[in-house]
């Protein structure tokens, strides 16, 4: 079973991120992207932020703020909700990739919030073969996570949470590795999320407009081993958006968002790469900022646009678009979806139309159905 373990971490990790989308090196080949564990993790969830460009630091609160900015269900008008939303990943691929997410929250006063998610990446299986005797097993690789959160408003304007996450990843080989080669488990992992969101409102014309900024910094845990020798850091990222919520009369709004994410761990190109497994995730988050040059640093910035077009509170279309540096793994991509929305459920649906040739993520498709309790007790009342 020569090397074969090693083959599927590897595969399972580039096709869990897609991590490089252009069909070729860049003609510099200056390809020098920031690896990390449990990739499925940077995967956006649902279909709403998912059709905004991937957006979703100050947009306005829905029920998968879990993933975004858990500090915005401070801000939730209605007090109970929850939602489960299904992504078949990349199908250009193969097709038996799939991310689930279940997401809820619960406001229990005015001022505070708790809210919980669930996700579930499946991998599909992988048969694990030698070099010459043909198939010898059949691996069903998967990475799970189940987070708790806390929000709380700390002025009328302002609001942060806390959030904890447990982590497994499971390479479905259960202690393969017999006969001089490495044995692999399933992985574990603790991590904390904090943010903060803040938001006024702006008299216009022609209504009440609102502008919000929200930030998060996600994953923040410990390293994550395979076979207790080598280690990878946590995708631990930094989250900063723009919101600007514009009404057109009483019935039509337009939303306009902005994110920029970077990664807080250090590259195993920069100057810190011979001690790449020595630095501890704390001190990796500071030196994330310094490891490399400033125009390198630069290139680590992922930046996303969306917009989103509301009637009446009840009927959303929504565009989009995700831009990431080439060499740090060239995803380019537009985004599109819609949305409908009656007094107890949301169904939200997105696509995803690459921009560069034979990149994984093209026609990606995300499905999205929530519930608002509190709408259900109005109606049954």
């Amino acid at each position: 079973m020569k090397k074969t373990i090693l083959t599927l971490f590897c595969v399972a990790s580039v096709l869990s991120s897609a991590v490089y989308a252009d069909s070729e090196l860049p003609e510099d080949n200056n390809l020098n992207p920031l690896y990390t564990g449990v990739p499925s993790l940077s995967i956006a969830p649902d279909a709403r932020s998912g059709s905004m460009g991937d957006t979703g630091a100050a947009t306005t609160p829905d029920i998968y703020s879990q993933y975004w900015n858990p500090a915005k269900y401070a801000f939730m008008e209605s007090a109970v909700g929850f939602g489960f939303s299904y992504t078949p990943w990349l199908r250009s691929l193969v097709e038996d990739i799939n991310l689930g997410y279940v997401a809820g929250y619960w406001k229990f006063d005015d001022y505070q919030a708790v809210s919980a998610s669930f996700r579930f990446f499946s991998m599909g299986k992988v048969t694990l073969r030698t070099a010459a005797d043909g198939p010898i097993h059949d691996a069903h690789p998967n990475e799970f996570a189940v987070d708790v959160a806390y929000s709380r408003m700390l002025s009328e304007k302002f609001s942060a949470s806390v959030a904890f996450r447990y982590i497994r990843a499971d390479l479905g080989v259960g202690g393969f590795g017999t006969g001089g080669e490495t044995e692999m488990y399933p992985a574990d992992a603790f991590a904390a999320d904090v943010s903060a969101y803040y938001r006024t409102p702006i008299t216009m014309a022609t209504g009440d407009a609102i502008l919000a900024f929200g930030a998060n910094i996600s994953n923040m845990g410990n390293k994550i081993s395979y076979d207790d020798i080598t280690y990878n850091y946590l995708p631990t990222n930094l989250k900063i958006g723009g919101s600007f919520d514009i009404p057109f009369d009483s019935y039509n709004r337009l939303s306009v968002n902005a994110d920029v994410n970077k990664l807080l761990v250090i590259s195993r190109g920069g100057k810190y790469g011979d001690e790449f497994g020595e630095v501890s995730p704390l001190s990796g988050i500071f030196r994330s900022f310094a490891d490399s040059s400033f125009g390198e640093e630069m290139k680590e910035i992922t930046w996303s646009v969306g917009l989103e077009y509301s009637y009446n509170k009840q009927f959303f279309a929504r565009v989009g678009y995700f831009n990431e540096h080439k060499d740090k793994g060239g995803r380019k991509y537009f985004n599109a979806g819609v949305g409908f929305k009656l007094n107890i459920f949301q169904l939200d649906a997105g696509y995803v139309l690459a921009t560069t040739p034979l990149n994984p993520l093209d026609q990606t498709l995300r499905f999205s159905l929530s519930f608002d309790l509190f709408g259900l007790r109005d109606l049954m009342n």
